[in-house]
């Protein structure tokens, strides 16, 4: 049978004899370097700068090496020419070994390689200890060029666990999204329908069709930082000699080096495990490499853990997830960070308080550290800042253990708040419990005369969002697959009309607002439809009484949204040749254009597409005077340009888009 869901003391007596303790071993010849102890054997290439061997307890984990796969790497998207592997050019490599102040043994690898037509020196580091199953990693990215003080953005910066082995069966991204990995003839026959898009629908019987989707892509297994623990894969015993189980799982215990603070998403697992430290895949900002830039990430743990047969993949995961604590070896990490450039000891650091009087109504209440001056969501500007958030309680309290000293932007928001509350200057300094008390008073522009959705930072709650998709038997959410099976203008052929007070945000409004459906990407509906403004016009109706604006002085409606996509994709560079980079945003009350909101390029999301409801958020409020409004029904339409495309480079959907978190009139 499989084991269900089981107790901490109960996981550590299932994985298998995992509490032995023995002496680290780190070797090095003239082709490899080694650190392993009892359980665990890893081996280095020196040849490439990647690792080549994962072996837990006699088992193979990364299989056969054939090209890129087979290999556990860094690489990244960072030079001139795009994507570099650092370890063939001119790699140098330490070996460490010691005793923590714990004193637990260690050992570790450093490969350092620099990319010579710039400078850029990319490193990676394993770290092993005694009685531990998994590998601690750091990766540095350097560039000291006073040349060339600008050299490009760094679009990407990863590491990827990439195995050539059948033992693999399933992929997870945390406890609610999971499926199988698509079997082989499911990939011999599958069809290309988008970027790293397949349909697999040609082999009905293929475990993943069956459960999952008859798509399969990678964006599907993304997921947003907020919350996330672990990810990784399952192996379950079908392809193993005693049927016994494994996993092998990316673990957060630390998030303060990445970027885009707790609304940052991005792919976790598709085959490969992955670690992204940068991207822009739904166009959050990445910071530019410039002379003196110097970041090390992490750190992180990659953990591989081995059960009894018939031990299910949750029971491994929530194994995995109990390193997802920043405080977990923390003095194993002050012991090594003499080998770690960058890296911020116990002693340059301290817990930080808050309490803060919330508004009423506020649900799921997040307080984050992050660059002072600007939004969190941009907080790639300095390469020195970090982030931190915690959940608030409900009375207010929250605490994060181990910031970095610095100075700081305080971000408060909520479930069912509008916007948000911040303050800059917030000062933590080492020696102390630094403690911090606000008040946040809810925005307000007046009587509120209706709401629209749930102010979230998310799509989800419309039609395709959060809601299961109940005819496969795991019940994904809708916005994980594939965008252009939900057909929106079969959905909604006269377009969309909301009512408020009648309609139903899940039924009547998409968690998308197109200028143009289908097209190039669409493999449905390959022909794109315009319509004739029921596509990019949305109307909302709603009844008013006189007393309700009459003699009132102002009306604001307040559009936010989850994310949106203009001409610039997720790029945000500005191109002159796209004349819809810059978006305007039209608002029209009872017949009167209000003055568009232009949402420009660098606020631009790759989001639904890359099945995601949680992207760049912004919001702007339009004001405009009461004398507009009417007793009885008024109206209200939300424009997109008419058939506004842009060009896309990837087979993706070229058209612009819009994804609503929530909207808001009052009245003063």
């Amino acid at each position: 049978m499989l084991f269900g869901a089981l107790s901490r003391p109960c996981l550590i007596f299932l994985s298998l004899t995992r509490s032995t303790y023995a002496k680290v071993v780190a070797t090095e010849n003239g082709t490899a370097l080694v650190i392993q102890n009892d359980r665990l054997f890893t081996r280095v290439d020196k040849a490439s700068g990647a690792m080549d061997a994962v072996v837990l307890d006699g088992q193979n984990l990364l299989g056969t090496r054939s090209g890129s796969s087979g290999i556990f790497n860094l690489d990244c998207y960072c030079t001139p020419q795009g994507f570099w592997t650092p370890g063939s050019t001119q790699p140098s490599y330490e070996l460490y070994s010691g005793t923590d102040s714990t004193g637990i043994d260690y050992a570790g690898i450093r490969m350092s390689d620099t990319y010579t037509p710039t400078g850029q020196i990319l490193e990676q580091y394993w770290f092993l200890r005694d009685g531990e199953t998994g590998l601690h990693v750091f990766s540095r990215i350097a560039y000291y060029n006073e040349t060339t003080p600008f050299l490009r953005n760094l679009q990407e910066f990863r590491t990827l666990f990439r195995p050539n082995s059948d033992i693999w069966t399933h992929l997870a991204t945390n406890g609610k999204q999971f499926a199988p990995l698509p079997g082989t003839a499911a990939k011999e026959n599958e069809v290309v329908v988008q970027d790293a898009t397949w349909y697999m629908g040609n082999t009905p019987d293929d475990p993943y069709v069956q459960q999952e989707a008859d798509y399969f892509t990678k964006y599907t297994f993304q997921d947003t930082w907020r919350n996330h623990d672990a990810h990784g894969m399952y192996a379950d015993g079908s392809q193993i000699a005693d049927n016994s189980t494994f996993g092998a799982w990316m673990v957060m215990n630390t998030k303060e080096t990445y970027f885009g603070g707790p609304l940052h998403s991005d792919l976790t697992v598709d085959g490969i495990v992955y670690d992204y430290m940068v991207s822009n895949h739904h166009g959050d900002q990445t910071p530019n490499i410039t002379n003196g830039f110097d970041r090390t990430f992490g750190p992180q743990f990659f953990y591989f853990n081995h059960f009894p047969a018939g031990t299910a993949l949750q029971v491994l995961r929530e194994d995995a997830v109990q390193f997802a604590e920043p405080e977990w070896s923390a003095e194993f990490y002050d012991s090594i960070a003499k080998y770690v450039p960058n890296y911020v000891t116990s002693k340059e650091r301290t817990t930080w308080k808050l309490q803060v009087d919330l508004p009423k109504n506020a649900k799921k209440p997040i307080a984050v550290l992050a660059q002072n001056g600007v939004d969190f969501q941009d907080n790639v500007f300095d390469p020195k800042a970090y982030q931190y958030w915690a959940e608030i309680d409900e009375s207010g309290h929250a605490s994060i253990p181990r910031v970095k000293a610095g100075t700081y932007r305080l971000t408060i928001y909520a479930d069912g708040i509008f916007g948000q509350y911040t303050q800059d200057d917030i000062e933590v300094r080492t020696g102390k419990v630094e403690a911090t008390r606000v008040k946040w008073v809810e925005e307000s522009a007046g009587e509120e005369i209706f709401r629209i959705g749930t102010p979230d930072k998310s799509s989800g709650e419309y039609r395709h969002g959060y809601e299961p998709d109940t005819t496969h038997p795991l019940h994904p959410e809708q916005y994980r697959i594939y965008w252009a099976v939900y057909d929106f203008v079969n959905e909604f052929p006269d377009g969309v009309t909301f009512k408020v007070g009648e309609s139903d945000v899940a039924k009547d409004l998409n968690y998308v607002h197109w200028s143009v459906f289908g097209g190039y990407a669409d493999y449905l509906r390959p022909e794109p439809y315009e319509g004739n403004g029921n596509v990019n016009n949305w109307t909302i109706l709603f009844d008013l009484e006189k007393s309700q604006f009459q003699q009132k002085r102002q009306a604001t409606f307040t559009v936010q949204l989850a994310g949106a996509k203009t001409a610039a994709g997720n790029t945000d560079v500005f191109n002159a040749s796209e004349p819809y980079a810059n978006l305007a945003y039209t608002v029209n009350v009872n017949g009167k254009d209000l003055e568009p909101w232009i949402i420009p390029y660098y606020q631009s999301s790759s989001c639904a597409v890359r099945s995601a409801v949680i992207c760049y958020n912004i919001a702007n409020k339009f004001t405009f005077d009461p004398a507009l409004l009417k007793e009885g029904e008024n109206k209200i339409i939300l424009s997109l340009p008419f058939n506004a495309t842009d060009y896309e480079s990837a087979v993706l959907p070229t058209s612009v888009y819009v994804q609503y978190d929530a909207l808001r009139l009052e009245v003063s």
